[in-house]
């Protein structure tokens, strides 16, 4: 009866710690074989970062898809959005430095990846606590060793130097001839935001901002992030909107609305030009009325939410109020006519 009693225990206890352990060693990946994902971190802490690789099986360049990431907090908020470019072979990587304005709540963030029709998550437990940054400690100072003393040399008597008999004159000899080098042709002038590579201009790849995802209806619209309208995009949200708590509060929802439709638009516009053409001529208008934004001092509550509302009045009127009214009138003079 014991001896029943003690198997069944250590039984028991074998499939407890074994549960145990192969749910700690899954706790960072995803099963999912057509996009598999996974994080070097389980925990991590206000400032720390975390590198998140996966691998997008049978990757093809050609097939106009991109592959975009939206981490999550525990609340379901939108705390970040953007893209990847997974390398020739599938595989991509992506560091995010944990922490700032968005990061409010402690506990698991999700990681949610999506490539076409498939997708995949992973979560991450952040604890917050003070900002920590990572570095190296700065190296302890070396004394330096005496050098050795050489002790100097006798004052020798110099031996009388022989006479040597002067040479006789000889013909010179001819100069050797150096071959002119060859023409060489000038290497080609890349200009911003590109570097020369194997004699091709390319792309230079650039980070993403910490705080929240690029504009993605916008990037694909103008073709590239360097572009001059996306550049002030990011600087309005970044350094007008972000510096106060009110224009934070208006990206977080904002966020939540504008991502659940535009990695599709985005897709859309680089597999059809005209279509692109098209949503660029659309925006131009909204883009230049964010100039107003210029105006508002960094970190002004009440400069920022003025401006803001007076920004999406104009904006409403723009887009709705004037095509309504030009509709209208145009209707009323078909009905005059008949």
């Amino acid at each position: 009866m014991r001896l029943t009693a003690f198997l069944a225990f250590a039984l028991l206890s074998i499939s407890i710690l074994s549960y145990g352990v192969s749910g700690a060693a899954f706790a960072t990946s995803d099963p999912n074989p057509a996009l598999p994902v996974s994080t070097d971190l389980d925990i991590v802490s206000n400032g720390s970062t975390v590198k998140i690789s996966g691998t997008v099986k049978d990757y093809d360049s050609s097939d106009g898809k991109g592959l975009t990431f939206i981490v999550k907090s525990p609340d379901n908020n939108i705390v970040r959005i953007g893209q990847l470019t997974p390398n020739s072979d599938g595989t991509f990587s992506k560091s995010i430095v944990v922490g700032g304005p968005l990061w409010k709540l402690s506990g698991d963030y999700l990681v949610e990846f999506n490539y076409g029709a498939d997708s995949s998550e992973v979560s991450v437990n952040y604890v917050g606590g003070e900002q920590v940054i990572s570095g190296q400690p700065e190296p302890e100072p070396t004394v330096p060793e005496p050098e050795p003393t050489v002790p100097e040399p006798e004052p020798t008597v110099p031996e009388p130097e022989p006479t040597v008999p002067e040479p006789e004159p000889t013909v010179p000899e001819p100069e050797p001839t150096v071959p002119e080098p060859e023409p060489t042709v000038p290497e080609p002038t890349c200009g911003a935001g590109t570097k020369l590579v194997d004699g091709i201009c390319q792309v230079v790849k650039t980070e993403e901002p910490k705080d929240g995802g690029g504009c993605l209806i916008a990037t694909a619209a103008y073709g590239s992030e360097l572009a001059p309208q996306v550049q002030f995009l990011r600087e309005i949200r970044d350094n007008t909107v972000m510096s106060t708590s009110s224009g934070a509060a208006f990206m977080s929802g904002f966020n939540q609305l504008y991502y659940s439709f535009s990695p599709t638009i985005a897709d859309m516009e680089r597999e059809n030009p005209m279509f692109q053409e098209a949503v660029r001529v659309f925006i131009t208008p909204m883009v230049s009325t964010l100039s107003i934004m210029t105006l508002a001092d960094n970190g002004s509550e009440v400069e920022v939410l003025g401006l803001g509302i007076s920004v999406i009045a104009l904006n409403l009127g723009m887009y709705i109020a004037a095509p309504a009214l030009i509709g209208f009138k145009v209707n009323r003079i078909i009905k005059s006519r008949k």
